[in-house]
């Protein structure tokens, strides 16, 4: 039996897919909950993500977001980080994403910040667009 990918989503694919339903990003985000990966998060995760589409998304009420986070713990497997990389990338708060995909074992960060990510190669971490993480878990046509 093949083992499930663990994969991290960064703040801007979430936010990405929010926007445009017609993207990577949001295909990507209709497969949480599926057998196709693993999503992991972490409380910090879980805020950035709620900080961000609380001041970035107009189409999305409180109560909404609230219910789109709640889905996303729902299907996500929770990792808690006992220890800290930082610093490690150039920009900082990258840091969080990075000490997650390390302490989940995830294979893949999927973002649009592929550049800011570079030193995760030496934890043996892919980075990885969505468009480029959908085609090969074969789910682009």
């Amino acid at each position: 039996m093949k083992k499930k990918m663990r994969v991290i989503i960064d703040t801007n694919v979430v936010l990405s897919a929010l926007r445009s339903l017609n993207g990577a990003s949001n295909k990507l985000m209709t497969l949480l909950g599926t057998d196709k990966f693993i999503p992991c998060i972490s409380i910090g995760l879980i805020l950035e993500y709620e900080d961000v589409l609380s001041r970035r998304i107009h189409n999305l009420n409180k109560t909404q977001v609230k219910q789109f986070l709640d889905y996303i713990c729902l299907v996500s497997e929770h990792t808690k980080i006992h220890f800290l990389w930082r610093p490690t990338l150039k920009d900082p708060s990258d840091d969080m994403l990075l000490e997650l995909a390390v302490a989940a074992s995830a294979s893949y960060i999927i973002t649009y910040n592929i550049v800011d990510f570079r030193e995760a190669k030496k934890f043996n971490i892919e980075i990885i667009k969505p468009k480029d993480f959908l085609n090969l878990i074969g789910e682009l046509q």
